[in-house]
């Protein structure tokens, strides 16, 4: 598994990063049936021949994986399919309203903003294609002929269209990467995501620097996987702090977790990483108890500032105790960046062999 890390072409986001929209859909109404007679030379009492109205045009979510953002939808909040046209003589049937599409994101999940905050999502558009029909059109209205009896051979009247379904919806865009790096901010994650991806986050050595998630494609080997940079998380993140709920849903879906902790500065400032890396799993966990079981790596960042490397053998000794897969890393000089990544590929293919076994249990 050697290699050096390539940089394939990007996969930034734009820098107007708008993951959060909420619009109104309002399908197509029915078209009205029409009341109609034939009037024909040598027929003086033709009958009913009102045709149907159309129906009316749904609205349907698509998933889009050239889309990167929900700033489309952010833009347009007010969106409605045509009406079905209404009958005509002759037995003439109103022409279907066009169904309107308004595509999203894939990872956009559709949910309802009167729901409660435990409710299941409408939709969870997660694959390219993937489509919810958020409203339907309305039924068109019969016309007269179609209420011809033998006993009343001459209806007068006709059905109206059925209005089209109309509601408001949240869109939130979650994020699909296969790895997702996550640590205080300033703990190299843009740094990191430069070297091994042909991402270009903003990177400078002040907090909060990535303020918008980015996506970069490694490229290690034979193998080639997606990475997030999540902004930086505080504590109180999984509460909104710093906005952090909506940066953390963005490592729901990846399959491997990185935590960077930036042990030069720690050590530097006698801060002890170990208090570091708890608050980090404590946000993730309360944000999502699943999180606390998705695969991690931890890498020991910026060993470039730690002039006795000794320091971080107890640190290391902490967390393999735990139970976390330990890596040395400085993504400042690319030292340990090959070690890393052999262990990213390493829990992504166990994590894809487990994924295969509850896919066959399921199965069976």
């Amino acid at each position: 598994m050697g290699g050096t890390p390539r940089a394939p072409v990007a996969m930034n986001l734009r820098e107007t990063f708008i993951d959060e929209a909420v619009i109104r859909v309002s399908a197509g109404n029915g078209g009205d049936g029409a009341a109609s007679f034939r009037r024909e030379k040598y027929v003086p009492h033709g009958g009913p021949d009102g045709g149907d109205g159309g129906r009316g045009g749904d609205v349907v979510l698509i998933a889009d994986r050239n889309l990167a953002t929900l700033l489309d939808q952010r833009m347009r909040r007010e969106n409605r399919a045509e009406s079905g046209e209404a009958g005509a003589g002759g037995n003439r049937t109103g022409r279907n309203g066009s169904t309107l599409t308004i595509r999203v994101p894939v990872g956009t999940v559709v949910s309802d903003p009167a729901a409660s905050e435990h409710a299941a999502p409408l939709a969870d558009l997660s694959r390219d294609g993937q489509r919810f029909v958020a409203a339907r059109g309305g039924r068109g209205g019969r016309g007269n002929a179609r209420f011809a009896t033998p006993t009343r051979q001459t209806p007068d009247f006709s059905e109206r269209g059925q209005p089209g379904g109309t509601r408001t919806l949240r869109l939130a865009l979650k994020l699909i990467a296969d790895v997702g790096l996550v640590g205080f901010p300033n703990a190299g994650k843009s740094t990191l995501l430069r070297c091994i991806s042909g991402a270009r986050p903003r990177v400078a050595d002040y907090p909060f620097t990535t303020l918008v998630p980015a996506l970069g494609v490694a490229e290690f080997g034979e193998r080639r996987f997606v990475v997030a940079d999540v902004p930086g998380l505080i504590e109180g993140a999984s509460e909104g702090a710093g906005l952090g709920d909506r940066f953390l849903r963005h490592v729901e879906r990846t399959r491997v977790l990185v935590h960077l902790i930036d042990v030069g500065t720690a050590l530097l400032e006698a801060r002890d990483p170990l208090e570091l890396y708890a608050s980090i799993r404590a946000e993730l966990t309360a944000y999502a108890s699943e999180l606390a079981e998705r695969r991690e790596i931890v890498a020991l960042n910026k060993i470039d500032l730690v002039a006795d490397r000794s320091a971080l053998d107890a640190v290391e000794t902490a967390l393999r105790a735990r139970g976390c897969s330990v890596q040395r890393l400085s993504a400042a000089t690319r030292e340990g960046l090959p070690e890393l990544l052999v262990a990213i590929i390493r829990a992504l293919e166990a994590a894809d062999a487990e994924a295969a076994q509850r896919a066959a249990g399921v199965e069976a």
